[in-house]
């Protein structure tokens, strides 16, 4: 199998509630999303929500007045431990134990056609293999307990939600009245989205609304048009948001990073698949094969070890029945 890639991104500083988003350049060329436009940083709504634009190489960065400093990062990070410590005494189970997340797609298109976001039914069936053979590490790294459960597919036709733009009434609007679940379910939105992205998250909190989820380009999926973005990677790093991963290059060599111990520090999110890449002089290359960066589908395939770990206390903490 070939190992999944990602997209290109720009980082945020994560909040609780934040949503992360991949933005793509149409021909290459730089296009604008209604979103207040970021670079290394995130586009803020209403409602405490944060997006974080992925940008294909070439495109224009985007630079949001209210990104997060170090210091609110601190905060939010203390937040996450102080949940883990409710749930679970602050004690992590370190035992191997499968966890079913249960996933509903919905499908959400103009017409009911190909061209404005419905696809079929396999691409979906591939997008599920993708994610599984992603976390559960059989792509290379370290795997992941997650084992992701397709139970519904939801296919909407609508034109006031397509295409789905960010951070918009609309958008809102339309995850307000299909969104299903509790904490636990993957909710994720596939068709028609901005000009330019490839799709965005929300970080897990103590009070998820319905504003929690994945929204994510139908072309990305396995077997879209949307080269070389098309082998499900926009979803595996997605959920990887959604699970409480920042990016690698989260606040580039400074700090703690992502606050994950075994990703070697980057200066910034790096593009293609740019081999021997090492932009920070902390030990480790920079972490270019990695799902939360922001190569291409084919060099990315791992997690690792710390991120797992990371990943499986927030869903202790904060989605966990």
């Amino acid at each position: 199998m070939t190992p999944h890639g990602r997209r290109w991104v720009w980082r945020a500083a994560g909040t609780a509630g934040a949503a992360l988003a991949l933005l793509v350049g149409v021909g290459g060329a730089a296009v604008a999303s209604p979103a207040t436009a970021v670079g290394g940083g995130e586009v803020c709504a209403g409602g405490g929500s944060h997006v974080d634009l992925k940008v294909k190489k070439g495109a224009a960065q985007r630079h949001d007045p209210n990104e997060l400093s170090a210091a609110e990062v601190a905060v939010r990070e203390a937040e996450f431990a102080a949940a883990v410590g409710a749930r679970s005494g602050g004690v992590l189970d370190e035992r191997r134990k499968t966890i079913t997340v249960p996933v509903v797609v919905h499908v959400v298109s103009e017409d009911g056609t190909r061209a404005t976001g419905d696809i079929p039914r396999s691409m979906i069936d591939a997008q599920m293999n993708v994610l599984n053979q992603a976390y559960g590490g059989f792509t290379g790294g370290a795997a992941a307990p997650f084992e992701f459960k397709l139970k519904k597919v939801n296919r909407v036709v609508n034109p006031a939600w397509s295409p789905i733009l960010v951070e918009t009434p609309a958008e809102r609007q339309m995850k307000r009245q299909l969104r299903v679940g509790g904490p636990e379910t993957l909710n994720i939105y596939v068709g028609l989205i901005d000009p330019g992205l490839l799709g965005w998250a929300t970080y897990p909190e103590r009070n998820m609304g319905k504003y929690d989820g994945a929204v994510i380009l139908s072309e990305s999926l396995p077997g879209g048009t949307e080269a070389p973005y098309n082998e499900g990677d926009t979803a595996t790093h997605e959920v990887g948001h959604w699970l409480n991963l920042m990016h690698t290059f989260e606040n580039g060599c400074e700090g703690k990073g992502d606050h994950v111990d075994d990703t070697p520090a980057e200066a910034d999110a790096q593009f293609g698949c740019p081999t021997g890449a090492d932009t920070c002089t902390a030990p480790g290359l920079d972490p270019i094969h990695n799902f939360m960066d922001y190569t291409d589908d084919v060099c990315m395939y791992q997690f690792t070890a710390g991120q797992v770990k990371r990943m499986t206390r927030a869903w202790n903490a904060f989605r966990a029945p």
